[in-house]
C-alpha cells in the first residue's frame, strides 16, 4: 500500500429513487442506438431504428421525462417487438466475474474480490433469472472459510440453479510449467470439492485468460471425466489468426475434447450491441454452426453482471438484426453447440499463445519453488505412504492435502508465470520455504520410522527405477 495520501475521497453519497418506466425507456433507447451503430449505413433496418428514435425524442418531454416517458417508449414498440431472423446467429451468455487470483494485487485483496462480487451476484440473482458461472474452487473454499453467511448464500443459489460452479480446477492455472500430477491434482482437488460441497459434477474446463495450453491437456482433461474446455487467450495472438471457435482439440495420445473460443474475444462482456456484433461478425464456423458463448460481468476488480447488462440481454433476445441472445448455463451451450457442429473441425497438439512468452523466463525463485513442491510432495507421499504400510503409523493425509492446495494455488496463471506484481511473488517465496520446511520434516519422519534406531548411512532411492546402483 502506498505512503503517499489517498488519490480518492468520499465527500457525499446520495440515496435516489429509480423510476421504473424511464430506467425502461433509456434501456430500450441504449440497445436501439446501440444496433443501428452496428448496421450497414444503407440498411433499411438501421434508417427504420434511427426514424423510430427520432419519433421518441419528439413525444418525450425533457420538462417531464417521468410522465412523458411511457408514450415516449410506445414510439419504440413496434421497432424493439420486431423479430430476429430465422438465421439470425445464437449467443448463449452465461453471466461470469473474471477474478485473477493474485495479479496486480496480493491474495489477500482477492478475498476481498471474491466477497463483493458473490454479495453483488446473489443479491441479483434474488431478484432476476439469470445463470452465474463461477470457477476456481479456491475462491469459493475462501468464501466458505472468511464468510460463512455469504458461502450459505451461494449454497442457496447453487441449489436452484442460478450460480453455478464450473471449471473442475482448484484455480485458474497456468499449463505449461506444471508437471503432469500437479495438473491432474488441479483436476482430482477442483472437481472433488465442488462434488463434496454441492454434489456437483462439472463437465467442463474453464480457462479463459491462461497463457497457452499444453497439449498433453485434452488426455487430463478427459480422464478427469470432463467432456468440453472454454478459453478465450488465443484471441490475442500477435500474429496469427487463431482458425477455428468451435472445434475438435486433439492432444498427444490422440484423445479429442469439444472446444469453445468465445467469438466476442472477451471474458468481460457486457451484452452491448458492439459486442454482439463482433461475436456475430467473428464466428469462423459459419456455414458449419451458428452457435457461441460470451460470458458477461465485470471481473478483475470484482462485481459480475449487473441490472443493466441482464436488460439488455432481454432486449435481444429476438431483435431484428441482431443476434438472439439466451441467458444459459454453461452445460445448456455446450449441448447446443455439439448438437449443432456435429463434425466440428480437429486440431491437433499444443494451443500456443503468441503473446507473454517473456513472462516463461521471469521470477525464477517462484519457478524454482514450485518445482521443487512438486518434488518434495511426491517423496512425501512416497515414504508416508511406505511407513503406514510397512509400520502402521498414521498418513498425514489433512497436511499434505493442505500443502497440495498452496501448491496448487500458486500455479494460478499469473503467479507461477512471473506476471504478478512483487508483492505476490515475495509471498509465493516465503509459501514455498515453509512448504519445503513441512514436507522435509515428514520425508524425515517416515524415513526414520522405515530405518529405525541406529546409526548406520542408509540411502533412500525415490525414484521408480534403479539409480546409482540404489533399486
Amino acid at each position: 500500500t502506498p505512503d503517499s495520501p489517498p488519490l480518492y475521497q468520499l465527500h457525499q453519497a446520495d440515496i435516489a429513487i429509480r423510476h421504473t418506466e424511464t430506467a425502461a425507456l433509456y434501456h430500450d433507447a441504449e440497445v436501439l442506438d446501440q444496433l443501428m451503430r452496428q448496421l450497414p449505413e444503407n440498411s433499411p433496418r438501421r434508417h427504420h431504428i434511427l426514424r423510430a428514435l427520432e419519433r421518441m425524442l419528439d413525444t418525450l418531454d425533457l420538462h417531464d421525462i417521468p410522465g412523458t416517458a411511457t408514450a415516449a417508449r410506445n414510439q419504440l414498440t413496434d421497432t424493439l417487438t420486431a423479430p430476429a431472423h430465422p438465421s439470425a446467429h445464437q449467443i448463449s451468455a452465461v453471466g461470469h466475474a473474471h477474478i485473477d487470483s493474485a495479479w496486480l494485487w496480493p491474495i489477500r485483496e482477492t478475498i476481498r474480490k471474491v466477497a463483493r462480487t458473490i454479495a453483488n451476484v446473489t443479491t441479483l440473482l434474488d431478484h432476476h433469472d439469470f445463470h452465474f458461472a463461477m470457477s476456481q474452487a479456491q475462491q469459493l473454499a475462501w468464501i466458505k472459510t472468511h464468510h460463512p453467511k455469504l458461502y450459505d448464500r451461494v449454497r442457496h443459489h447453487i441449489d436452484h440453479g442460478g450460480f453455478v460452479p464450473v471449471g473442475g480446477m482448484w484455480v485458474e492455472s497456468d499449463t505449461n510449467m506444471p508437471g503432469g500430477e500437479a495438473l491432474a491434482r488441479q483436476l482430482i482437488h477442483g472437481k472433488r470439492f465442488f462434488l463434496d460441497e454441492f454434489g456437483i459434477e462439472t463437465r467442463e474446463v474453464w480457462l479463459p485468460d491462461s497463457f497457452g495450453y499444453s497439449a498433453a491437456l485434452p488426455q487430463l482433461i478427459h480422464q478427469a471425466g470432463n467432456t468440453w474446455f472454454l478459453t478465450q487467450k488465443l484471441s490475442w495472438n500477435q500474429t496469427n489468426r487463431f482458425p477455428h471457435h468451435t472445434f475438435h482439440w486433439e492432444g498427444i495420445d490422440g484423445t479429442r475434447i469439444f472446444t469453445h473460443f468465445p467469438p466476442a474475444d472477451t471474458y468481460n462482456a457486457e451484452i452491448t450491441g458492439a459486442e454482439l456484433a463482433r461475436a456475430q461478425n467473428n464466428f469462423s464456423e459459419h456455414g458449419y454452426a451458428n452457435h457461441s458463448l460470451l460470458p458477461f460481468g465485470h471481473g478483475d476488480g470484482g462485481g459480475g453482471p449487473t441490472r443493466d447488462m441482464l436488460e439488455r440481454a432481454h432486449r435481444t433476445h429476438n431483435l431484428e438484426g441482431s443476434p438472439q441472445v439466451h441467458l444459459h448455463t454453461p452445460t445448456e451451450f455446450f449441448t447446443a453447440a455439439e448438437n449443432d457442429h456435429t463434425q466440428p473441425a480437429v486440431y491437433s497438439g499444443e494451443l500456443y499463445l503468441e503473446l507473454h512468452r517473456g513472462t516463461y523466463t521471469s521470477q525464477a525463485r517462484t519457478k524454482q519453488g514450485n518445482r521443487r513442491s512438486e518434488h518434495l510432495l511426491r517423496e512425501a507421499e512416497l515414504w508416508c505412504t511406505t511407513a503406514t504400510l510397512n509400520h502402521h503409523t498414521p498418513y498425514p493425509y489433512d497436511q499434505l492435502d493442505t500443502l497440495w492446495k498452496q501448491v496448487l494455488l500458486n500455479q494460478f496463471h499469473d503467479i507461477l508465470p512471473g506476471s504478478s506484481i512483487a508483492w505476490v511473488h515475495r509471498e509465493a517465496e516465503h509459501t514455498y520455504t515453509d512448504i519445503a520446511d513441512q514436507l522435509n520434516t515428514l520425508i524425515n519422519q517416515a524415513q526414520q520410522t522405515l530405518t529405525g534406531p541406529g546409526d548406520t548411512p542408509i540411502t533412500f532411492n525415490a525414484a521408480p527405477h534403479t539409480h546409482d546402483d540404489i533399486p
